[in-house]
């Protein structure tokens, strides 16, 4: 268990109450080593009363070690070599054994040492301001261990607090155990210690205290501590002074001000001093906090502002949008929210360095700044993304002519180290209207008009549109029913086949996913696969169609000597991620499909990431006989050396060229100059869309191998599929 600063303190100052109190020493030493062990966490923590008569060391009673060992460590006498404890008395000073095993000042104590469990042992002797050997505090480990500097110094203080603790009570009656505590304490403490007198002057101070304020203890005695005190916090100090003169211990905070004038802060504990009862003055341990308040401002600064540019953060604007629409204003004066993305910054952040970036992301945002009225607030979302919030805007009109306005000082260009970069920006705005609850919709919104901007070339800003909230509604609550249909089993493969284009014959078929919601009945692919595309959603759902239809496949060709042949679409994401080799044997080794039997439909998408892993996860599924197809040829990232390289063995042209082939000689062109070119690379081509037999007839003469479409049969559930009197095609290549 970790303990604050506060704590250690609060444990200091019930030692010191106990031991002014007049507490029996079977309270206060307990007290102290539980303080040494908190600050020393592995250390066992020991003491050693000395009796002068016999000049011998005998350990005091403690839960840390073992009656035996207590009870063998009684009498032993001290000097030179008589184990650490023996040594330092005698020496008085501090004395380390860092491994008992090898220090030949353990001869003859070795085996009782053992038998503890412990290996180390450093022990500072207890001594009186004038010299007189008191006893020892010791610290031991079970493993080989020397000390650090601070540990050092807190066996140090807690000698000190022994020391004064022992002599309290063997002179509580006499005034020069006070003084005796004083001088002992004071010396030693690492804290500046002090006493007042019920007036609240300096009677006494240790050299810590001298450092700490840059006066001389002679300088402060006799004089009232709010001198040396702030003017704003002298009431509070004053205040914590009385408690304390009225029997009350208290901790507090104040600001002080130092002999060379600069001001710094304190953390105190003042406590009255009673002699027979009696408060005679109070009691203080001040330490500086100045560092440490400075680090707690830099963590508080860090956790709200941005460290590149200086700006609020995402968590600093929402905390600011929400104030602003509490405000009972904002309804009258408006609020506009302008969320910003500059284009084209990562090739720049990643070729040129985060360095030259960061520079970048400092220009840009002041150059926001300067656009925007004093009453705006700009921050730094994440990256390169910014959000602006302007209350009390006139018009729609003003709140463009600043997005203008940024757009035009974005468009100057950079020099950084000596290049010079050029930049821009898309913008997407939103207004404060009633129907906004929360900050984040209000953002929520300007990012949707940010993507309209983006989508519109970039270097422009958008208003947003509500149409586009209805929309982010659907998408959410539709993100949130694809998860459960995949939980629920509510998803089901459909088949469309694939016909030979002279005969009609049936030579494969194509798995299609179908939602068929509870409530909703069959919802459109075209609502839920972008969607599954852009969650991710896609890649478990891939997963089950493919699973799926192996087994059902599989399931159907059981017994029967001709099979038939399936293909199954792969979205991009779920090609290249990693591991989907491994998921597509697995498949094939549970569901039985043989790999021959099986096509893998893929997209030109899935290139434009490069070619060099997609050539290899291809090259990977051919070597294991499974096939792959290129889907929608020509309508994405078309590039005939592409075709060259990929080992594919059909092409799939898309509906789109099909339904002009007859009215566009271009178009017309192009599929059969697609047909030639597939052909003369031993590719097989389907033509998808047919849904005219004057298309089968254009298609059949174009030579074009397969046809898929609703002239021949919709998509339809295995038993429909099984149902065809056509079902069983002879093998062939298709």
């Amino acid at each position: 268990m970790q303990h604050s600063e506060f704590s250690l303190l609060e444990m200091q100052q019930n030692i010191h109450e106990l031991i002014a109190q007049k507490h029996p020493l079977e309270e206060v030493l307990p007290a102290i080593t539980d303080w040494i062990e908190v600050m020393m966490p592995t250390a066992l923590v020991s003491i050693m009363r000395f009796n002068p008569e016999t000049q011998a060391l005998s350990m005091v009673p403690s839960p840390q070690f073992s009656s035996a060992y207590v009870e063998q460590l009684q009498g032993i006498s001290i000097g030179d070599g008589k184990g650490t404890c023996g040594t330092a008395a005698y020496r008085r000073k501090l004395v380390i054994t860092e491994d008992i095993r090898t220090d030949p000042k353990w001869k003859g104590f070795q085996d009782i040492a053992e038998a503890e469990g412990v290996r180390a042992c450093w022990s500072m002797p207890i001594l009186t301001a004038s010299g007189e050997l008191l006893g020892t505090f010791a610290s031991y480990y079970r493993s080989p261990v020397a000390p650090t500097e601070g540990a050092q110094r807190n066996l140090s203080r807690g000698a000190a607090l022994v020391a004064l603790a022992i002599l309290r009570q063997r002179d509580t009656e006499d005034h020069s155990a006070l003084s005796e505590w004083h001088r002992t304490l004071f010396d030693n403490h690492p804290d500046g210690v002090y006493t007042f007198d019920l007036e609240g002057r300096f009677l006494n101070g240790n050299s810590a205290l001298e450092r700490i304020t840059g006066y001389s203890v002679e300088s402060l005695v006799g004089v009232h501590f709010n001198q040396f005190i702030q003017p704003e916090a002298q009431a509070l100090t004053q205040a914590a002074f009385d408690k304390a003169s009225r029997g009350e211990a208290v901790t507090y905070e104040t600001a002080g001000i130092h002999a060379d004038g600069r001001h710094y802060d304190l953390e105190i504990i003042n406590f009255p001093v009673r002699i027979k009862e009696r408060i005679v003055g109070v009691y203080g341990v001040c330490k500086d906090i100045t560092e440490r308040k400075a680090q707690e401002v830099q963590i508080r600064y860090q956790a709200t502002h941005d460290l590149v540019t200086g700006l609020p953060n995402q968590a600093a604007f929402n905390e600011n949008l929400e104030r602003l629409m509490d405000d009972g204003s904002v309804q009258k004066q408006g609020l506009a929210v302008l969320y910003f993305d500059l284009d084209g910054f990562k090739p720049i952040n990643e070729g040129l360095g985060h360095q030259v970036g960061n520079q970048v992301i400092q220009i840009a945002a002041r150059r926001m700044q300067a656009c925007l009225p004093e009453n705006a607030v700009l921050a730094r979302l994440v990256g390169d993304e910014f959000g602006a919030a302007v209350p009390g805007f006139t018009s729609a009109d003003a709140i463009s002519g600043i997005a203008d306005q940024i757009l035009q000082a974005l468009a100057e260009p950079i020099e950084v180290d000596p290049q010079m970069i050029h930049i821009s920006a898309s913008i997407g705005i939103a207004a404060y209207t009633a129907d906004v609850k929360q900050p984040q919709q209000l953002l929520q919104f300007a990012d949707l008009a940010l993507e309209r901007a983006k989508r519109k070339g970039r270097n422009i800003w958008q208003w947003y549109r509500p149409e586009e909230g209805q929309r982010l509604k659907h998408s959410v609550t539709l993100r949130h029913e694809v998860q459960t249909a995949l939980r629920e089993n509510q998803f089901e493969v459909y088949y469309q086949p694939l016909v030979d284009s002279l005969t009609g014959r049936i030579r494969s078929v194509e798995a299609l996913v179908r939602w068929q919601h509870p409530d909703r009945g069959m919802v459109s692919p075209g609502d839920f696969i972008p969607l599954a595309e852009q969650t991710g959603q896609i890649v478990p759902l891939g997963l089950w169609v493919l699973k799926q239809a192996c087994q059902e496949v599989a399931d159907l060709n059981t017994g029967r000597e001709q099979s038939l042949r399936v293909a199954v679409n792969i979205s991009s994401l779920q090609f290249i991620r990693d591991g989907f080799l491994d998921d597509v044997f697995k498949i094939l080794d549970e569901t039985g499909l043989p790999p021959r039997l099986l096509e893998l439909e893929v997209t030109e998408s899935v290139l434009i990431e490069g070619a060099d892993h997609v050539i290899g996860v291809m090259e990977a599924l051919k070597h294991k006989g499974i096939r792959v197809a290129l889907d929608d040829f020509g309508t994405g990232f078309s590039s005939l050396s592409y075709l060259r390289d990929l080992p594919t063995h059909k092409v799939k042209l898309d509906r789109s060229f099909i339904q002009k082939i007859e009215t566009d000689r271009r178009i017309a062109a192009i599929v059969q100059g697609v047909i030639t070119m597939a052909h003369h690379m031993d590719m097989i081509v389907v033509a998808e869309g047919i849904e005219t037999l004057e298309q089968q007839e254009d298609l059949a003469r174009r030579h074009c191998d397969l046809l898929q479409g609703y002239l021949f049969a919709r998509p339809m559930p295995m038993a429909e599929l099984m149902a065809l009197p056509d079902i069983l095609p002879v093998e062939s290549n298709a």
